[in-house]
């Protein structure tokens, strides 16, 4: 048996009402899954858990209750408060080809001829495709994480396969100092 994986799946927002429900920001692609109710989650750094009551949708924005949070002062005085979860590092996403981002920090990410461009550091989130910081010897890239340029993800080679997109890793600067053509 694997140890635990502690993830983030979002943060104590404003209260709603005056009974105690509050909005989360998340920081989760599966609100469903990680905001059941019954479920306990953990406040990142401490002890201290809480339990969903409830979880529904408004507007939107996704309102829990929490038992031990049982009004609008108590979830006055948590907003702010992070919340994790411990997983089991092996669990997947419930789609197919979708991966959580603790399983592509650290893959090695290669080019289309094999050779090794660096390694996968981060995953940006942005509202249009999510990102893949790569750490190349020149420094941090970004690659949009679309099938078109990064057309396999193999977990248990621990790789990424890179698109043969000119200059995907290279900076148009480095090209020219290496006697490249300016276009």
């Amino acid at each position: 048996m694997s140890a635990s994986v502690e993830v983030v799946v979002g943060v104590i927002g404003r209260a709603h009402g005056i009974r105690g429900d509050v909005a989360i920001d998340l920081r989760t692609d599966e609100p469903e899954r990680r905001f059941e109710p019954g479920s306990v989650l953990r406040v990142e750094g401490s002890r201290r858990q809480l339990t969903i009551e409830q979880a529904r949708w408004h507007s939107g924005r996704l309102l829990v209750h929490f038992r031990e949070l049982a009004d609008r002062t108590a979830v006055e005085e948590a907003r702010g408060l992070v919340l994790v979860v411990d997983v089991d590092p092996d669990e997947l996403p419930e789609e197919e080809d979708e991966y959580y981002d603790r399983q592509l920090v650290g893959l090695e990410a290669r080019r289309a001829d094999g050779s090794v461009a660096g390694q996968v550091v981060e995953v940006v989130h942005l509202p249009a495709q999510d990102l893949l910081t790569i750490r190349t010897q020149r420094g941090d890239r970004l690659v949009p994480f679309v099938s078109e340029l990064v057309p396999e993800v193999d977990l248990a080679a621990g790789t990424v396969l890179l698109a043969d997109v000119p200059g995907l890793l290279e900076d148009e600067d480095a090209e020219i100092a290496d006697g490249g053509v300016q276009r």
